[in-house]
């Protein structure tokens, strides 16, 4: 087996209706330029139209890569405590158990599927939501379930992971937005101070 290099990326700022807004196209040109000094064979995206988007744009910079779908990376909740933090009580109001396996299942999937050391060296890109960064560094960090609760991410932000053949992956990067001019950081999270 051999090194897995992940570059996961939050698709860009989006409107109600899940549609790339012209902030979302900038923050995605942005992280493609970024992503263009690597040796991208792929870009991996959410069906949900702001991943397709995003995708789209990131591998027009990325001539070498396919850009091509996968179910796995779709927005979900990957994980419900069983006991809910009271902060988040009012977030999983309604999650049935039903709701909870499935999500449970597709966060399984995701990991099952990107989240392990490749036959041959690769370098692939997740264009992906916030909740599956979230559950890809919990599960790299080996963090218990529930801690995937507490990790944001911004709009294009970059979290770069490797998987190694016998050993722990590595988190490389998380969130990071260095790529962003200041006032793209964070969109999406309403006013806030902005590092």
């Amino acid at each position: 087996m051999a090194t897995r290099h992940l570059y996961v990326v939050r698709h860009g700022a989006a409107d109600p209706f899940g549609r790339l807004t012209d902030v979302g196209e900038r923050q995605s040109h942005l992280v493609a330029d970024r992503l263009a000094r690597l040796p991208v064979g792929a870009v991996w995206h959410s069906p949900l139209p702001r991943a397709v988007r995003s995708a789209e744009i990131i591998g027009g910079h990325l001539p070498e890569a396919h850009v091509r779908e996968a179910a796995e990376l779709v927005d979900h909740v990957p994980h419900v405590p069983d006991e809910i933090p009271p902060a988040w009580a009012g977030f999983f109001d309604g999650y049935d158990a039903a709701e909870a396996a499935a999500g449970a299942r597709l966060a399984d999937a995701l990991i099952d599927r990107f989240a392990r050391p490749a036959e041959t060296e690769i370098h692939e890109v997740l264009v992906t939501h916030a909740y599956q960064v979230a559950w890809l560094v919990r599960q790299a960090l080996d963090a218990p379930p529930a801690r995937w609760l507490g990790l944001g991410c911004g709009n294009t932000a970059l979290t770069a992971i490797d998987y190694y053949d016998g050993a722990a992956p590595a988190v490389l990067l998380y969130n990071d937005m260095g790529h962003l001019p200041a006032d793209l950081r964070w969109t999406g999270f309403g006013p806030s101070v902005r590092p």
